[in-house]
């Protein structure tokens, strides 16, 4: 086994909206999702912005590429006095899978949600997303919530 350089967990920064964005596309076209390219700029400036109710982002980098990302936004919670978190989006190219990347990137989240007092870090996966479970299931525990939407 070759070793691979240290991985580096950090926030997202104005130059990194090139990387940001072709990891973010890798992510959508693994759901068969797309968004418009106005919804790419907000999003990017909405991450990038000290808004508390908008989203914030993180990158993993290796040997100075960027690999991995994460989108997550802190909100409020009716049963808890401090708020929750909600990680929405994360993606670790497919080619950087398996080196520890998106467990590094949770890891990290969780750093974040106990720094500021918040004890609670959620999302939601597809059932058949067998590769992410695999993960998921070694740093969390899966609920019996099933979700609606309309």
């Amino acid at each position: 086994m070759t070793d691979l350089p240290p991985l580096v967990v950090r926030a997202l920064e104005p130059g990194d909206e090139a990387d940001w964005r072709q990891l973010w596309t890798g992510y959508l076209d693994f759901y068969e999702s797309s968004v418009s390219e106005e919804v790419y700029q907000t999003t990017f400036s909405r991450l990038l912005g000290d808004d508390p109710q908008d989203f914030h982002a993180l990158i993993a980098v290796q040997n100075g590429q960027p690999v991995g990302l994460a989108h997550y936004l802190f909100h409020r919670h009716c049963w808890r006095v401090e708020n929750v978190v909600y990680l929405q989006d994360l993606f670790v190219d497919p080619d950087c899978r398996g080196t520890g990347a998106g467990r590094a990137l949770i890891e990290a989240l969780y750093d974040i949600a106990d720094r500021r007092g918040t004890g609670s870090v959620y999302w939601l996966t597809q059932d058949f997303n067998e590769a992410a479970r695999k993960l998921y299931d070694r740093v969390a525990t899966v609920t019996p919530f099933i979700k609606y939407q309309r």
